[in-house]
């Protein structure tokens, strides 16, 4: 690995260390919005739980990434060959593959609400047949790829785990591509049908609306990590460290508008229909 990889490789933590943050004050904002309600619902309860288990799933990684650097450029700094050695040498390390399993495992949870919030956004099941599909198929290579790069002495830049891994990468973005694609799709079907300037469409689809609910940043930052890691450049180190991040952050701001009131329920696009007629 070069010296552009170990670079990336350190940025990318640092970024991890600043968007844990933002997701640390997003879970904070969305248990507090729950708590303000006289009796919140069994649904609220559940998003409770998923969001929890994504902070939880997030925090493995960001520390294990974190352990790994400390131990590769501080503890073992005089390794014999460097850190590049210590890196071939220690890539499939336990914990290391603890935390792609929780990066993967995240991920699942974060394409899992995607589906879900699309089927609600649409009110019908037929859109999201063909994602269930390629999630499934997403499930599988996820695995395959864990098992790949968990085996002694194996990279997750490299070898079959790297071809696993471009695998699983390409269907997860896909679904995402898609899922973001009809999401947005939908939303400005409605916005173009409905009234302009209505304050109630504007709530359900502005700007601010259709970048949250179709998770665009994070559909956008996976695109990047997919093109760089196919290639083999050594910067997609970083942009994988900002695309899980963001696979924990997009999910949350989606769980934080629903629970404030302000994301797509089945019967929004009737009700603004409505309003706007």
């Amino acid at each position: 690995m070069s010296s552009v990889f170990q670079n990336a490789f350190y940025i990318g933590n640092n970024f991890n260390t600043i968007m844990y943050g933002v997701e640390l004050t997003v879970y904070i904002l969305t248990i507090q919005a729950i708590r303000r309600k006289p009796r919140p619902s069994a649904t609220d309860k559940v998003l409770v739980i998923f969001s929890t288990i994504l902070l939880l799933l997030n925090t493995i990684f960001v520390a294990t990434e974190s352990v790994f650097g400390e131990e590769m450029w501080v503890v073992n700094a005089n390794y014999p060959g460097g850190s590049d050695a210590y890196l071939e040498d220690f890539a499939s390390v336990w914990y290391q593959t603890f935390g792609t399993a929780a990066s993967i495992v995240l991920n699942l949870f974060s394409d899992a609400l995607m589906i879900y919030r699309c089927y609600i956004i649409w009110a019908n099941v037929r859109p999201v047949l063909f994602p269930i599909v390629l999630y499934l198929a997403s499930f599988s290579l996820g695995i395959a790829q864990l098992v790949a790069s968990g085996v002694p002495h194996s990279n997750y830049f490299a070898g079959l785990a790297q071809k696993l891994g471009t695998a699983y990468t390409s269907s997860i973005i896909s679904l995402e591509i898609i899922l973001t694609a009809l999401i947005c799709g939908r939303i400005l079907y409605v916005a173009q049908r409905c009234a302009r300037g209505s304050a109630r469409a504007l709530a359900y689809t502005g700007s601010a609306a259709i970048t949250i609910e179709s998770a665009l940043p994070c559909t956008l930052l996976g695109i990047a990590y997919l093109v760089t890691f196919a290639r083999g450049d050594d910067v997609s180190i970083f942009f994988l460290s900002i695309y899980v991040m963001s696979t924990c952050l997009a999910p949350q701001m989606i769980i934080l508008r629903v629970v404030s009131g302000h994301a797509w329920s089945l019967d929004t696009t009737d009700a603004i229909m409505t309003a706007s007629s």
